[in-house]
């Protein structure tokens, strides 16, 4: 008789999850405020609060507000809100001035964002291979990529641990270059006991629906340089200064401004965000002692220094060869249908996708093929040098949600059941 549900079997979970976004009568309130005021935007009104000076201020735009406490709770001088989290990396990339002939260094194992923000400004992108059991940026392999035309490291705090920060800056302030933290993951996470965001130069996070805050989109950049402040906050609106007449226009900008909409439900939302992250750590936690004797499954290693973690996404390493041989598709799908949502995340690496291949970017060949790079990059090379994210979007890797753990531990004792379960009775998979 089929054991598995997916073979006709009793499931092991048939009760909803936590939803997301968690939201409840302060974001309806909050909402309401801004439309009974009929202040809508933050341009509007709020003059010379923009760079997050003056909590005290009258009529303080909601935008300028959320940033200011975004960057309070990241234990940072200056939030500049967005639109998008790309769009952040965008205008953090330019407002360090980097541009056409220059590099980033960004890790191979990322969503397609942290590259194309490089590509935006007209700089390259690349790529260097992750830590194995981290699947964060291997600073063991950074310096043999450093040239003289690298501008900036992007690191991306995968899954919200954040990469080895002291390995990273060390490296950075030896060659001097920037870096940027790509944070989209990593709302409320630490290294040794530091917010993530404000550890490099500059840093970047997004709003989006799937995030651990979220108002459907949004994104924010952080910094503890007020020239980097001043240079986003002109970008974000056309390249407009502050105190300087209204269509006079200093350098070539983006209309990325954040709705007073976006901000009202996002400071309700970091309100929820330091529980929420204590609850998920925990049941990470969990979970982890629950799995530990299962073989061919084995969580991301928990980096000790990383001593707050956001656990946007909890990930598995699958190993087909414990399997015998059933691909990591078949094990995932046997997974959902026990009842544990499940999925394998970045299906192939960034450097895959067909426009770089093809050097599909801008026209006229920019940023590669133009007299202010003068080199070539082959991205069909980094399948030979970058083993360990080929092996994670491959074959490897296992995503769950951080809605997830926001339950309990008996949401925690369903997940360790069904792995359990599916690993028991995988001779029904093949």
């Amino acid at each position: 008789m089929a054991e598995l549900a997916i073979s006709g079997g009793r499931p092991v979970r048939t009760t909803p999850w936590p939803e997301w976004p968690v939201h409840d009568e302060r974001e309806v309130e909050a909402i309401t405020e801004v439309t009974r005021s009929g202040k809508w935007w933050r341009f509007a009104y709020a003059s010379g609060v923009e760079l997050n000076e003056d909590l005290s201020a009258k009529d303080l735009s909601k935008v300028v507000e959320f940033g200011m406490e975004f960057a309070r709770h990241h234990d940072a001088r200056y939030g500049i809100a967005m639109t998008n989290g790309t769009g952040t990396l965008e205008v953090a990339l330019r407002a360090l001035g980097i541009g056409p002939g220059d590099e980033v260094i960004v890790p191979a194992y990322t969503y397609v964002a942290s590259a194309t923000a490089v590509l935006q400004v007209n700089a390259v992108p690349i790529f260097v291979d992750v830590e194995g059991d981290t699947y964060n940026l291997d600073p063991a392999l950074l310096e043999a990529a450093i040239t003289d035309r690298t501008r900036a490291i992007m690191p991306v705090h995968f899954g919200g641990q954040s990469c080895d920060m002291d390995a990273i800056l060390d490296i950075a302030r030896r060659h001097g270059i920037a870096v940027v933290e790509d944070a989209a993951h990593g709302h409320g996470s630490e290294w040794r006991g530091r917010k993530v965001g404000a550890l490099g130069d500059i840093g970047s996070f997004s709003f989006q629906a799937s995030k651990n805050m979220t108002a459907g989109e949004g994104g924010i950049v952080l910094t503890n340089n007020r020239d980097l402040a001043e240079k986003c906050d002109s970008l974000l609106w056309a390249g407009r200064q502050k105190g300087r007449p209204w269509y006079e226009f200093h350098q070539l900008g983006w209309n990325y401004r954040m709705t007073e909409f976006q901000a009202a439900i996002l400071l309700v939302q970091l309100e929820r965000l330091a529980e929420q992250n204590a609850r998920r750590m925990d049941n990470a936690r969990y979970l982890a002692k629950l799995i530990a004797d299962l073989p061919g499954l084995a969580p991301l290693r928990w980096d000790e220094r990383a001593t707050k973690h956001s656990f946007y996404l909890y990930v598995l390493r699958f190993d087909p060869a414990a399997f015998g041989g059933v691909p990591r598709s078949r094990f995932v799908d046997a997974l959902i249908a026990e009842g544990v949502p499940a999925f394998t995340g970045y299906t192939f690496p960034v450097y895959a996708n067909p426009m770089f291949l093809d050097h599909d970017f801008h026209g006229k060949g920019c940023p590669i093929n133009c007299h202010h790079y003068g080199h070539t990059v082959d991205y069909a090379a980094y399948a030979h040098t970058c083993p360990v994210t080929e092996r994670a979007c491959y074959e490897e890797s296992i995503w769950l949600e951080h809605r997830l753990f926001l339950g309990d531990h008996r949401d925690m004792e369903n997940i360790a059941e069904a792995l359990a379960k599916v690993s028991a009775h995988v001779a029904e998979l093949a």
